[in-house]
């Protein structure tokens, strides 16, 4: 049984500390939480009667862990992760991983050195619709890529923002594309392949904050095709639609749902057994935004911690997809094409504005 405790009690600890302090992950189980505000670690600590603390390195000390989840503030993540790795265990973060590329490289760097592994949080590479995209993908049912577009379309009002003070800047969080598409950016890019270029606009259309609600991506990938990314959180009253299609010479893909969880086209030249079946199987909404994936996320990691099995999102990888955030946060502040790789000057996210 691994013992699992989660640093940061915001959010979206709810869903972890559910899926753990409810038993729903086979050979996983809360053992401890910790937040620097008091009242959170407590609620939380109090629901699942586990041991609750304001700092990570006495809760390291006082209890049996082999795992922290670091589910803080975005910008702090890379400094406490390097922190947490001096303690000998495995890490999960949430994503994004970092904002910076050199915050990214300095979380590698430290859990290396540790001989500890290091988990990034992308949960929807889990879900069921988007198991059957890339193994149709692998079985190179799609021919010659052509087009790849992922959608986020969600509702985030005022509200939202103002619950804390680190969300929407560009310090500590970043706007829509960090927070609320990195993980359809990172569909896009784990399906089409490696990217090429970026072109990109951005406007703050409905809510008070530093960073973007609302941006469109032109994307060039480095086999030739072409790729689009939509995202707001601008979208009123509530969420819409979290998608992604991919459209090649034999065959085409769209997944939808809010969370990209729902089957809506799977159309193939050369049709094999359980086609038929496909959009049938696949149709199940989940209760919110987070998916299924979770739950498969975390027996993924279980599976790699006991039997040393492939890690599907490491550092690394995790560390791909915030280049390109950070290309397209390049592209919008230049009003041009950015390559990659590049070296970035003008982003704006992970520094004080």
């Amino acid at each position: 049984m691994l013992n699992f405790a989660l640093v940061g009690c915001g959010r979206i600890a709810k869903r972890h500390s559910e899926l753990l302090g409810f038993g729903q992950i086979i050979g996983a189980r809360l053992a401890a939480v910790c937040d620097i505000v008091e009242v959170k670690a407590q609620k939380i600590g109090e629901q699942f009667n586990v041991p609750y603390f304001t700092d990570m390195h006495q809760m390291a000390q006082s209890e049996n862990i082999d795992v922290f989840v670091v589910l803080t503030e975005s910008g702090n993540h890379a400094d406490h992760v390097v922190e947490l790795a001096k303690h000998g265990k495995h890490i999960i973060v949430e994503k994004p991983m970092a904002l910076t590329l050199e915050d990214a490289d300095r979380m590698i760097e430290a859990c290396d050195v540790a001989g500890v592994k290091l988990f990034v949080v992308k949960q929807n590479r889990f879900n069921v619709p988007v198991i059957k995209l890339r193994e149709a993908l692998e079985a190179g049912r799609f021919g010659k890529l052509v087009l790849g577009t992922v959608r986020v379309r969600w509702c985030r009002p005022q509200a939202y923002y103002d619950q804390d003070a680190w969300r929407g800047t560009w310090a500590m969080d970043g706007g829509v594309l960090t927070n609320q598409a990195s993980h359809h950016i990172d569909l896009l890019e784990w399906m089409m392949g490696d990217v090429e270029s970026v072109h990109a606009m951005s406007t703050t259309a409905l809510v008070d904050i530093e960073a973007e609600d609302t941006a469109i991506v032109n994307v060039r990938f480095k086999n030739g095709s072409l790729g689009i990314i939509e995202a707001t959180t601008a979208v009123r009253p509530k969420d819409l639609e979290g998608s992604i299609s991919v459209l090649g010479s034999t065959g085409t893909v769209e997944i939808g749902g809010f969370a990209v969880n729902e089957m809506k086209a799977w159309n193939f030249c050369e049709q094999q057994s359980g086609d038929e079946t496909i959009l049938s199987k696949y149709s199940v909404n989940p209760p919110n935004v987070y998916g299924f994936g979770h739950q498969a996320y975390y027996e993924h990691v279980v599976d790699a911690i006991d039997n040393n099995a492939r890690q599907l999102v490491d550092g690394l990888q995790g560390r791909k997809s915030l280049e390109l955030i950070n290309a397209i946060y390049e592209s919008i502040e230049t009003k041009k094409e950015v390559h990659l790789r590049f070296k970035s000057k003008y982003c704006r996210l992970g520094k004080e504005s």
